[in-house]
């Protein structure tokens, strides 16, 4: 049975680890907000309404690359330590482990989110039509949707080597299939059909929403698609979730 008291101790104690781990939690923080700011400086002397159509999606889909990465090896390691399984041996069960971690995360990706979307509104004047404190919602919400397909695959790694390699099959499909290339609405219809039922195009959706200055409506149900996505996938982590590495 869920507990709150063991999932807030789990990620207590993965905060504890990245306050430790200080190149991993540099790069959490400064990642984002580095590539942003890479991009905005490209076509600062060209086209800037480049930055100002592709900067939206990069605010989603880079918490959601980093923080899958991240979790999927960290969770890896604490399985192949040999940590998982002794705190599989407390009293704590498999979704309190994940929890706490979607938790910890979480918070990381508050703070990831609050300085990208801090420096691509007031200091690259990256144009929001809609509430900004929802833009930095959607982007927490991408990073928790990365944290949770991340703590999903890891179940199916048995080396850090093998978490990485789920990038091309679960991150690049979304990518190229979210609206950031082509518009969605431009893709064949196959394509545009697998796009639709793929979380980050939502996760896009919303971003893009929100900076054309569409009802806050519509990116908030891009956001509850993104959500019940994380928790599904949340869910089947716990239930595939493995102590030991093969």
């Amino acid at each position: 049975m869920w507990s709150p008291g063991i999932t807030l101790a789990v990620a207590v104690r993965v905060v504890a680890q990245l306050r430790r781990d200080a190149r991993t939690a540099a790069m959490l923080l400064l990642v984002p907000t580095l590539i942003v700011t890479l991009l905005w400086w490209m076509y600062s002397d060209q086209d800037p309404r480049v930055f100002s159509r592709l900067g939206p999606a990069l605010l989603a889909i880079i918490p959601f690359i980093v923080m899958f990465l991240v979790a999927s090896v960290t969770t890896l390691r604490e399985r192949s330590s040999g940590t998982l399984e002794r705190l599989l041996a407390m009293p704590m069960g498999k979704l309190d482990f994940l929890l706490g971690y979607l938790l910890a995360f979480a918070g990381v990706a508050a703070a990831q989110a609050s300085m990208a979307v801090a420096v691509s509104v007031w200091l690259l004047d990256l144009q929001v039509a809609g509430p900004v404190w929802l833009l930095l919602v959607v982007a927490v919400g991408d990073a928790v949707l990365g944290t949770a397909l991340g703590l999903f695959v890891s179940a199916y790694a048995d080396s850090e080597f093998q978490a990485v390699q789920f990038m091309p099959l679960v991150v690049v499909p979304q990518i190229l299939l979210c609206g950031l290339l082509v518009p969605r609405d431009q893709l064949p219809s196959v394509l545009g059909s697998l796009s639709d039922v793929l979380p980050l195009s939502y996760a896009t959706d919303a971003m893009t929403a929100l900076t054309a200055g569409a009802d806050v409506a519509a990116p908030l149900a891009d956001l509850a698609v993104v959500t019940a996505f994380a928790l599904g996938v949340l869910v089947l982590g716990a239930a595939t979730l493995r102590r030991r590495t093969a």
